[in-house]
């Protein structure tokens, strides 16, 4: 097991931890990592590109002009795909982008992501983050003593001093562990864990 420092906010040393090796030291593929990270960037598409077709366009359905005689081409009503503001053919309708890959996949890569941070050295345990009040001040002093880049926070539970603390911050997020996912923490340059979250980081990923 890895044995990692745990920091208070004020970046002295107060303990160390023992992270599980078969959570935190598990070999990475980018190719698990890119399938799990596209599954979800396509599902926050929104899909609701649209035209309208022959039969949306108003418009009178009779014949522009005779069929024969008149040295034209065979011509329908207004709404043909042929006309200025007639229907759009083969154009785009809303529908949905979502896929699924295999819940032993997603699971195997939040274990890889996790592993990419500690053997970057990315990854910071604190054995606690506890603010007073609302305070935006508070916690950027908190991240510029940690010296943390781009932070991505993990709470063992609901904080909301800390998450409304945090949320006008550039770059700064504040998750939940039941929230933590594989495109939050390769987004973000560190991973700060708060020491209870880790425990229920292992039951979340635990086979």
């Amino acid at each position: 097991m890895a044995v990692v420092e745990v920091k208070n906010i004020q970046g002295g040393k107060v303990s160390e931890v023992e992270l599980p090796d078969s959570i935190f030291n598990v070999s990475v593929k980018k190719s698990v990592l890119h399938e799990v990270v596209r599954m979800q960037t396509a599902a926050r598409r929104r899909g609701t590109a649209s035209v309208k077709h022959r039969s949306d366009v108003k418009g009178s359905g009779a014949k522009l002009f005779r069929q024969k005689g008149t040295g034209r081409a065979r011509r329908g009503d207004v709404k043909s795909p042929l006309l200025k503001g007639g229907g759009v053919t083969f154009g785009p309708e809303p529908r949905s982008y979502a896929f699924k890959i295999p819940k032993k996949a997603r699971r195997l890569a939040l274990k890889m992501a996790l592993s990419s941070k500690l053997k970057a050295e990315t990854l910071v345990v604190i054995d606690g983050f506890e603010l007073d009040q609302i305070k935006t001040k508070a916690v950027a002093s908190v991240i510029d003593t940690l010296e943390l880049e781009k932070p991505l926070i993990v709470i063992d539970k609901k904080d909301s001093t800390l998450e409304l603390s945090a949320r006008n911050i550039p770059g700064v997020k504040v998750l939940r562990v039941e929230g933590l996912n594989v495109y939050d923490i390769l987004n973000h340059q560190h991973l700060v864990l708060l020491e209870p979250s880790i425990s229920l980081i292992e039951g979340r990923l635990a086979v």
